[in-house]
Order: C-alpha cells, then structure tokens, then sequence
C-alpha cells in the first residue's frame, strides 16, 4: 500500500482510506471491526468518519454512532496508535446535533468533545469541517450556485474563529490538524493566507467529491493541492457505487444504495446513467472490473493524498483493496479521456 504526507503534517497516511458511513445502518458493528481489522491487514492505516455517521439513510437516531463502532473497536483492538483517524464537525442547516448551528469556534470545541467521547480517544488526527456555512457549488449544487449573498467580512471573520480554535485544540492535544471538506477555491486560499499571516494551523487537507462521473477538482482546485500542498481526500470515487457496474441496465439490487435513496443523490440522472454506462464498458472492454478502474483512476491523479472508499459487505471491502495494486495502461487513460471528452460536463 503506497503512502503520501498530509500536507505538511508530517503525518504519513495509506493512498487508499477506509470509509465508514454505512457503519451502524448497512453494517453492523461486528462488520464494521472486521472491515477495520481487514484493512489493517491490508496496509491501510487511515480511517475517516464523521459526527453524522452513518447516511445510508441518515437519522436522528442512529448519529454517531459510526463513531461508537470505532471507539469499540479501539477498545478491542488495542490499536489507536496504529490508525490515523479523520473525523469531521456536521456543517451549518442540518438539525441535528446543534439543531442547525453553524459551524463556529464554539461549536467545534462541543462537536470534537463529543466525537472523543464517543471514539474512546483522546485525540483525533484530522478535524475537518464537513462544509462551510457560506455554501458551495458541491452535492450537485453547482447547477444553481450562486455566491454573491455572501458577506466577504463574515466569512473572513469566521475563517479567523475557526483557526484561532484549531490551534487551541491543537495545543490542547484534541487535535493533530485541520481540513475542510466541500469547499472551494477561495475559501481554501484565505483560509490559508490567514493561517500564514496569524501563525496558525494550516489546512491540510481537502475532502471533497470527485470519481470518473465528478472532476471539478481538476482545475483550481487542482493548482491549489500542489502549490500550496492542500491534498485531495477524494469521497465517492465510485459515485455511490454507479462505477461498479451493478446499476447498468437500470438494475437496483436489494439493499443497495439505490434502494434506500432512488436517485442517490442527484447521481442517477440520465446524463449520469449514460457515462456509467459507458465508463464500466470501457472497463469491461479492457478486461477491467469496473469499481477497480474508477478506484485506479482517482488514484492515478497527481493531487490525490488518499482515495476514500466504503463497503458493504466483505467481497466488495477486497475488491476495492485489491485495486491499490492497480496501475492503469496508457491505452485506458487514453480512452477514459475520450469517454469524457465525448459525454459532457459532470452530474
């Protein structure tokens, strides 16, 4: 299993990571510390999760307890010192926990405590906020996005409480470093240039969507990850299973994601049905299992700091495992180019 730095934390994680959001609605908990205890067989040493685990579906009733299943395992396994471990603060609008309260340095102190509780740690490795309050053009927003109703001193205002907050959780020893996830160019470059003229923490990381079906990061954000090394923590690289091959034909197996959220997400759209179609052809063609190439790709791509994938059951945790091993032919990074070239924009 390769391994990449985490912007300049000098912490060193897996290329791949282990996703957790169905721990605790499609999986058990016996199954999500076999799914841990595998990975770690496998040289994966990075976990992410969140205070909002599991989605799949989302409810009021089952948040956190994704992280309850962590924290058990940890107290099974003997193994904290061993995972580098991300978990994210819910952003601005969801009801629950803070019915709706936007992210601010008040509410990361209350949302890591809780998180700690519930993961049966002291520390996390990563905090990341999970979106910022100002909104984004991500989650298939970008149709209808529309920035101008926000106010540029609230938001640097913010960005400065957050940091300011960050290295107090640092210094406390709650936190090793601070990421962001489904935000933008902008928000990255203040955040940072804030971080440079106050002395504080840096972003480290960016969590954001992107597979063969969602590149946006491939321009701006692209440029920012190397320059300013703010790496990619790629979610979705399958596009909620879509690239693994089981949707084509408009099959929806039971107990698939598609059977809990029917259009999952905005993904299964007609212009997303037809570049899955024919990104898993072309996989098939290349005698390519589908969801090995989609987790290839994103690999492959210089930006890239670790691949975040999920399971759900144990055939589908060893084939996204046996993908890190996967190095693409110039003849299929050829052709994936010119699947894209040939279907449009993004869904």
């Amino acid at each position: 299993m390769k391994s990449k730095q985490l912007g300049r934390t000098g912490i060193t994680v897996s290329h791949f990571c282990l996703g957790t959001m169905t721990w605790g609605s499609q999986n058990s908990e016996a199954e999500a510390h076999g799914q841990m205890d595998r990975a770690m067989e496998r040289g994966i040493n990075f976990f992410d999760t969140a205070e909002m685990y599991p989605t799949t579906p989302r409810s009021p009733d089952t948040l956190g307890r994704t992280e309850e299943f962590i924290g058990t395992w940890w107290a099974k396994s003997g193994k904290r010192d061993r995972v580098v471990l991300a978990s994210k603060i819910i952003g601005e609008g969801a009801e629950a926990p803070r019915g709706g309260a936007p992210i601010s340095g008040r509410t990361m102190r209350e949302a890591l405590d809780g998180s700690l509780r519930r993961l049966r740690t002291d520390y996390v490795d990563l905090y990341q906020l999970h979106w910022p309050n100002r909104g984004s053009y991500h989650f298939r927003q970008h149709w209808t996005y529309d920035p101008s109703d926000q106010n540029t001193q609230t938001e640097l205002d913010h960005f400065l409480d957050v940091l300011k907050t960050a290295d107090e959780l640092i210094r406390e020893g709650k936190m090793r470093a601070l990421g962001v996830s489904n935000d933008t160019a902008w928000g990255i470059m203040r955040m940072l240039r804030l971080a440079e003229e106050r002395g504080l923490p840096r972003i480290a990381s960016v969590q954001n969507e992107y597979s063969l079906l969602n590149r946006l990061f491939d321009t701006d954000l692209a440029e920012i990850a190397h320059h300013e090394d703010v790496g990619m923590l790629a979610f979705s690289p399958i596009a909620c299973g879509m690239l693994s091959g089981k949707y084509d034909g408009g099959d929806v197996p039971a107990g698939s994601r598609a059977s809990i959220n029917d259009r999952l997400s905005g993904r299964f759209v007609p212009q997303g049905l037809k570049m899955m179609e024919a990104y898993n052809a072309l996989a098939r063609r290349h005698g390519l299992d589908p969801a090995q190439m989609a987790l290839a790709f994103c690999a492959s791509r210089p930006f890239m700091t670790s691949v975040i994938f999920g399971a759900t059951s144990s055939e589908q945790l060893e084939n996204a495992l046996d993908a890190a091993d996967l190095r693409l032919s110039d003849e299929v990074m050829s052709d994936i180019l010119d699947v894209r070239r040939t279907n449009g924009l993004p869904v």
